[in-house]
């Protein structure tokens, strides 16, 4: 028979539970996730400012949407990371979960702005119009708000453990719907862009953005899915307590801070610069 394996030193055995527990290490990582995301929101802030300078006259463009969408969810997130330990303290509890989950909610819209972008572009390319995908949009958009409305107030009028779990599960349903989308209209624009003409100008470029980003979102939101569906069926993974500082670490950075910044990386460009015509003075005969 083989021997059975040697049980971890107790110093490396309880290292989870002593930085969990640890005030000093609590305080630490939610400092540095409120570094991090105040880093991706004075960005996504630089750009709407370089973009409002460069081309002032195009107004509030899906791209500049995209972008101060992107400054208020990270400016959030940078809010509640800083005062988490207040955030904690908040009565009633309910009011804890809607401080914590509203971000999450304009993450989703956030990001459903980029996808209308790429559905308008495939439409307009078809000839067809684009305002039902708008209206889709908004429609979209207000029933989600009204459904995770209505959860909070059923875990406000009856605050049970089921009514939590159904909450992060409809979380988890509104993330795979969201990567669903993404693998949608972004494979659709790929495959567009990839039948395009050889000397389409920008043609390149277009495409490998589309399909990164496109790639960024979908793991993106899958990620978040999975891990939504195992907080809601595993205390372990609470993400809602202060005694979790390791997961909320490694969860955030991985859903939320490195997949916004790529992409933020990537769709860096702005608008160029309109340049007034050359007018040429006619020389008398």
């Amino acid at each position: 028979m083989t021997a059975a394996p040697a049980p971890l030193p107790a110093e490396v055995a309880g290292w989870w539970e002593r930085v969990n527990g640890s005030p000093a290490w609590q305080d630490g990582i939610f400092c540095a996730l409120a570094v991090l995301y105040g880093i991706v929101a004075a960005a996504s802030c630089i750009q709407v400012a370089r973009i409002q300078c460069r081309v002032p006259q195009y107004g509030w463009t899906i791209q500049k949407v995209f972008q101060f969408l992107n400054f208020g969810v990270n400016g959030a997130r940078c809010s509640i990371f800083a005062f988490r330990r207040l955030v904690q303290q908040v009565n009633p509890p309910i009011f804890q979960h809607v401080i914590l989950d509203l971000p999450g909610l304009a993450f989703f819209t956030t990001y459903a702005v980029l996808a209308l972008f790429w559905a308008e572009i495939l439409y307009q390319a078809r000839g067809l119009m684009t305002n039902r995908l708008r209206l889709g949009f908004y429609t979209i958009n207000v029933v989600v708000y009204a459904l995770q409305g209505f959860l909070w107030l059923c875990l406000w009028w009856n605050p049970n453990h089921s009514m939590l779990v159904i909450s992060k599960l409809f979380v988890a349903g509104l993330s795979f719907f969201t990567a669903f989308g993404f693998l949608l209209y972004g494979g659709r624009l790929f495959l567009m862009l990839k039948y395009f003409p050889l000397e389409s100008k920008g043609r390149q470029q277009k495409l490998r953005e589309v399909g990164r980003v496109a790639s960024i979102c979908f793991c993106c939101f899958m990620a978040r899915c999975i891990m939504m569906c195992f907080n809601a069926f595993n205390k372990e993974a609470d993400l809602d307590v202060l005694d979790h500082p390791v997961l909320n670490f490694f969860y955030y950075l991985l859903v939320e801070i490195l997949p916004s910044s790529l992409v933020l990386y990537i769709l860096r460009r702005i608008p160029a610069k309109l340049q007034l015509s050359q007018y040429h003075l006619l020389s008398s005969g």
